[in-house]
């Protein structure tokens, strides 16, 4: 996979359920295809400023998403927007 760079806004949903983990839809457009098992993809994320190695995956549903710790979203949760930017580099 060549590496390139998306940025975007997205808009914070919570996951119903136990751990309540916080998600940012990547739009389609600047979703990759998965390159490795369960439909995840290594990026270097950054979310409003801070950044972590993670993955992106597809779920079932065939929505790219990138999971949005506590400690990286801060006060920011369900419904809030934030400043995404991914950098797939085939890590």
């Amino acid at each position: 996979m060549t590496g390139f760079t998306a940025k975007f806004t997205a808009k914070l949903f919570r996951y119903p359920g136990p751990g309540g983990w916080h998600f940012a839809p990547v739009p389609e457009r600047h979703a990759p295809l998965a390159t490795h098992a369960w439909g995840r993809t290594p990026v270097v994320a950054v979310v409003d400023g801070h950044e972590w190695k993670t993955s992106v995956w597809r779920g079932k549903d065939g929505r790219t998403l990138l999971a949005v710790p506590k400690k990286v979203r801060g006060t920011k949760g369900d419904g809030d927007r934030v400043s995404v930017q991914l950098t797939f580099a085939g890590l």
